[in-house]
């Protein structure tokens, strides 16, 4: 992925407005787990989305997000590390920016 930063992306609520303040998925076992929607937002053409399952030692899933032949949102997983880690690091910026303190 190309140079990203803080001040190309959007703050956005497609899938809260689709489907509420948590989301249902399902992992590659078949088991259900729901999620709560933590963010949203978009870097030019793609909309992430940010995730956070219950239970001890949860972590946050960032997810891409696509619009569905119905034009509903769906979420699918990154696969290309190096745009996940690009991803990751600007959710960091964005959420906890630089105060230009040295």
């Amino acid at each position: 992925m190309t140079e990203i930063s803080a001040d190309q992306a959007v703050w956005t609520t497609r899938l809260k407005e689709a489907y509420g303040e948590t989301v249902e998925l399902e992992d590659e076992q078949g088991k259900s787990s729901i999620y709560d929607i933590i963010a949203e937002f978009e870097v030019g053409d793609r909309g992430y989305a940010v995730l956070k399952g219950s239970g001890k030692d949860v972590e946050y899933e960032i997810l891409r997000i696509v619009v569905s032949s119905d034009g509903l949102p769906e979420l699918e997983s990154i696969m290309d590390d190096e745009e996940w880690e690009d991803i990751s690091e600007l959710y960091d910026e964005m959420t906890f920016p630089a105060d230009g303190a040295e």
